[in-house]
């Protein structure tokens, strides 16, 4: 089967803001590094959680408006979450920690593979399109792909 063609225009590439929780534990610890990794390669830009919780007016207002919102959270306490679902940004995808099979732990220690397993989890569509509470689609269908006529395979 022929491989089809990704758009080259750049018009369909998606801007996106990365909250990682960032706490104190060895998972929030990750979140951070995996967003700083995954900014340097092009996935999206990291933005600070707490500035969002306190409600800076220009970064709720990005977030509101900027094609996808990716939330990362060290473990099931999923602040980061709480923090954008209480300024009313919508979330495209969220992945926790320990839900990706890493072990929260009293220490700040992680190893490199934990911090690749999450970059891979966000380039994978991980934790996309589902309500992060259910577990269940939304937003699946027709009119959800990127609009330049490639079916949504870009």
């Amino acid at each position: 089967m022929a491989e089809i063609p990704s758009c080259t225009c750049g018009q369909n590439e998606k801007k996106r803001i990365i909250f990682p929780c960032a706490g104190q534990a060895n998972t929030g610890q990750i979140t951070n590094l995996a967003a700083i990794q995954l900014t340097e390669e092009g996935y999206g830009s990291i933005a600070c959680a707490s500035l969002l919780a306190i409600g800076s007016e220009g970064l709720v207002t990005s977030a509101r408006n900027v094609d996808e919102v990716v939330v990362l959270d060290g473990c099931p306490m999923e602040c980061a979450r709480k923090i954008a679902e209480a300024q009313g940004v919508p979330i495209s995808q969220h992945l926790v920690m320990t839900g990706l099979g890493i072990t929260k732990g009293p220490s700040r220690s992680y190893t490199a593979d934990d911090i690749e397993k999450v970059v891979s989890a966000c380039w994978a569509g991980e934790g996309k399109g589902k309500d992060t509470r259910t577990g269940s689609k939304k937003g699946a269908g027709p009119g959800t792909g990127c609009g330049c006529g490639c079916g949504g395979t870009c």
